[in-house]
Parts: structure tokens; C-alpha cells; sequence
């Protein structure tokens, strides 16, 4: 099985969320279409930006803890190496 740490964003350089799952295209839906009330629903972050993949839990939810404390600028430093235009990554997995 295969977990993901996944970055969501508002925007281009606006509000990010940062979260881990064993099912990216469901639970971007879920933040998508607000179906579990929270951060991303008030502060309408639904953009898939980054994603990446790990074999084991445990490696993606250090990772994600890893990437919460980061400092902003290093946290927009790694979107944009990898996804330049902030691209709504969505839209390739949802197939």
C-alpha cells in the first residue's frame, strides 16, 4: 500500500495545507468538495500542488510532521521546484 504526504493550497503563494493519507484522490475529493468541515473548508484550500509517495505510514506521517514545522518560504521553495506554476495536480490522478 502507498501513503502520501500532499501539500493543498488556495492559491498561488496563498493559504497551504499539508496532510497525509493512504488514498490521495479521495481525500483531495473529500477537501474539494468540503465534505469534512475544518481548515481547509474556512479557508477554501482545495488545489493540489504537491503529493509524494511512500511505502510505509510510518515514513510518510514523519514526513509530514517534518514538513509542518517548516518555515514557509522553505515549504513554497519545495512546491515550486517541482511545480512551478502552482498547477492544480488534481486533475492527473483523478482519472
Amino acid at each position: 500500500m502507498a501513503y502520501y504526504v500532499y501539500i493543498l493550497a488556495s492559491k498561488k503563494h496563498g493559504t497551504l495545507y499539508i496532510g497525509v493519507t493512504s488514498d490521495l484522490v479521495r481525500r483531495v475529493y473529500e477537501h474539494r468538495t468540503k465534505a469534512v468541515p475544518g481548515f481547509t473548508t474556512k479557508y477554501d484550500v482545495s488545489k493540489l500542488v504537491l503529493f509524494e509517495i511512500y511505502d510505509d505510514a510510518v515514513t510518510a506521517i514523519a514526513r509530514e510532521k517534518e514538513l509542518k514545522k517548516w518555515r514557509r518560504d522553505w515549504k513554497t521553495r519545495l512546491i515550486e521546484e517541482q511545480n512551478p506554476n502552482w498547477d492544480d495536480l488534481y486533475p492527473g490522478i483523478a482519472n
